[in-house]
């Protein structure tokens, strides 16, 4: 992982830049703290220790765009950090979050590296730096993963396939893969809205994070609807999908509604339901929570979250600095 680090930044910021290259670069720098009822002690990371959102990190955000003649041709993002948890194996935890090219066709948007993967609203919600995280943080589905995708527009909506590595945060190459694809009805920016229907099927291990739990190749399938309304001050999201994971039926659903105050929108607040229906481990995670911009760069986030499989209850907060330099 420091090997990949280094390359990146050689290549990122070297002097020569491509004709037709404009870039914008952030700092992103967040501190992450908590308490949990099952521990019985401080926490340093608001899901678990192996996840990686989200700890304390320092890190970038790059984006470059490339044009030539007939307009736009790509853009590669590449968003790294380093992240610090005292209750992590490793303390220090390199992370590659973004790091892919995605190339302007006239057939449909082509992409490769570490991205989106077509499936649910992961696919087109980003949680980056969030505290209420969507499905794949409860073991469903991967927020970001290594491999190939496409995905076209239309006046209607939108349509995606992606072939990935099915492993997440993690590339690896040992028979597994993971093939989706998604068919949505309205663009959200566009149209207030999105509905998509949406399927995985392929076999990938057991992961958690960087950590493979499991390296045997299992079946891995999801079928499932996503979607998203926003409506003057209110913000409504739900997904639901089932299928096969590790050898056993799945159900999984969650439903978060929104709702934006003050000038700007500069208070959210939030509630979530997540449903984990894992054959012989079914369960609820309950949480609510804020966000509260305190200036254009910082941000201010509490979440307060109950799991009942566990009876675990977490209250966790967090200070979010994104800065453009």
């Amino acid at each position: 992982m420091k090997a990949k680090f280094s390359l990146l930044f050689s290549l990122l910021f070297s002097p020569a830049l491509p004709a037709g290259a404009e870039s914008l670069l952030f700092l992103e720098a967040q501190g992450v703290a908590g308490y949990s009822s099952m521990d019985r002690a401080v926490v340093w990371h608001s899901m678990s220790a192996s996840e990686p959102m989200q700890k304390s990190s320092v890190g970038f955000d790059l984006l470059k765009k490339f044009s030539g003649d007939t307009g736009d041709t790509g853009t590669l993002a590449v968003q790294g950090r380093l992240a610090r948890d005292p209750d992590a194996p490793n303390r220090l935890e390199p992370q590659l979050y973004n790091a892919y090219y995605r190339a302007k066709t006239p057939a449909a948007y082509i992409w490769a590296g570490h991205s989106r993967a077509a499936a649910g609203l992961e696919s087109y919600f980003d949680t980056h730096g969030a505290l209420l995280q969507a499905l794949p943080m409860y073991g469903y589905g991967f927020d970001r993963d290594w491999g190939f995708g496409a995905s076209r527009d239309f006046d209607w909506g939108d349509a995606a396939l992606s072939l990935t590595s099915g492993t997440g945060m993690r590339a690896r190459a040992a028979g597994n893969y993971l093939l989706s694809g998604r068919l949505a009805r309205g663009v959200l920016n566009r149209d207030n809205y999105a509905a998509g229907f949406y399927f995985s099927s392929g076999k990938i291990p057991e992961m958690a994070g960087y950590k493979v739990l499991d390296g045997e190749e299992r079946t891995y399938t999801a079928a499932g609807a996503d979607g998203a309304l926003l409506w003057n001050r209110w913000e409504l999201r739900g997904d639901l999908r089932a299928g096969e994971k590790a050898g056993m039926r799945y159900v999984a659903g969650l439903g978060r509604l929104g709702l934006n105050l003050l000038e700007e929108n500069r208070l959210k607040l939030e509630a979530q339901a997540v449903y984990s229906g894992m054959e012989r481990m079914e369960g609820w995670a309950l949480a609510s929570g804020f966000s509260l911009a305190v200036t254009p760069a910082l941000t201010w986030r509490a979440l307060f979250e109950y799991e009942d499989a566990m009876h675990e209850r977490r209250l966790v907060t967090q200070l979010y600095y994104y800065l453009p330099i």
